[in-house]
């Protein structure tokens, strides 16, 4: 193997991780690693004195330009738009760090940073690259790039999940939870909803889903106790690993129809996040190793 491949290879999960955090889309991200290999495989590597640093460099410019396209074609995207389920490996929940950073809860708030921010953000506090490092990804002074970090992290603190809850905790709840669905028990699934639950459903205009937010407890219970009162005797729910926290998975015919993904405060149930798009299904037949 040639030492170029060698170097892309060790880091191949790495910058796939970078790009997935930048853009919440494996599909992209994955964009993003094909063009970061064309430009890093006509590099002269004796003039490199950091590979992982020149790699996430290369990644992070590319991450960044399909960041403002995808953002345009958020524009016109049907319903919510949720960021794209990976069914992840173990060990990627045992770095509480790395899970807590592509949590689909957390990928919805680096969804409200602008670009730059965005980039500066994921690079700086989830892969800790140095200010002089981002500055050179980004294009920017390091004095600005530190103001950048500065402001994006008091936003992120602002909106981001401030309760920690444990992996043991989630899967207590997403138990109950998923008890309740499959026997029609709806006070047993406003036990397990929060008063204030929203669910956010994503089904990009190809499969059946609300078309907004859905807000309140007793709301989102009752749509789910309907919902599943139609596709019961077809249906099936799993737990997964999704994202690097648990998770269900639920099958129509024995087909990945549906994941769900949740947010817990308090051991209630405050956000429930279900992807049916099949577009952005294609990373859950296999683990997706994401490094820092």
């Amino acid at each position: 193997m040639d030492p170029a491949t060698e170097a892309f290879l060790r880091h191949r999960n790495l910058l796939f991780t970078v790009a997935y955090e930048m853009l919440g889309s494996a599909a992209d991200a994955e964009d993003v690693l094909q063009e970061t290999w064309l430009r890093w495989s006509g590099v002269d590597l004796d003039e490199v004195r950091d590979q992982r640093a020149y790699l996430v460099r290369i990644a992070t410019r590319q991450a960044l330009s399909r960041l403002r396209t995808l953002g345009r074609r958020k524009e016109s995207y049907v319903g919510s738009w949720l960021p794209e389920p990976l069914l992840t490996t173990p060990d990627v929940a045992d770095d509480v760090a790395l899970a807590d950073s592509v949590s689909m809860a957390m990928l919805l708030v680096l969804e409200t940073l602008a670009p730059i921010e965005r980039a500066v953000f994921v690079l700086r506090e989830v892969f800790d690259v140095g200010y002089d490092e981002i500055a050179e990804a980004v294009d920017k002074s390091q004095p600005a790039v530190r103001q950048i970090a500065h402001r994006a992290r008091q936003h992120v603190a602002a909106r981001r999940p401030r309760q920690v809850v444990s992996p043991a905790e989630t899967r207590d709840a997403l138990d109950a939870f998923r008890r309740a669905v499959e026997t029609g028990d709806l006070q047993s699934l406003l036990d397990i909803l929060a008063g204030d639950a929203v669910l956010l459903a994503d089904g990009g205009g190809i499969k059946q889903a609300v078309p907004r937010p859905i807000v309140g407890g007793d709301k989102v219970a009752r749509l789910l106790t309907a919902g599943w009162g139609r596709v019961g005797d077809r249906a099936s729910i799993e737990p997964a690993e999704v994202n690097g926290h648990p998770a269900l998975i639920v099958r129509l015919d024995g087909e990945l129809d549906t994941v769900f993904a949740v947010h817990l405060a308090g051991g209630r149930i405050t956000g429930l996040y279900a992807v049916r798009n099949p577009e952005k299904l294609s990373h859950m037949g296999q683990e997706t190793l994401l490094r820092r």
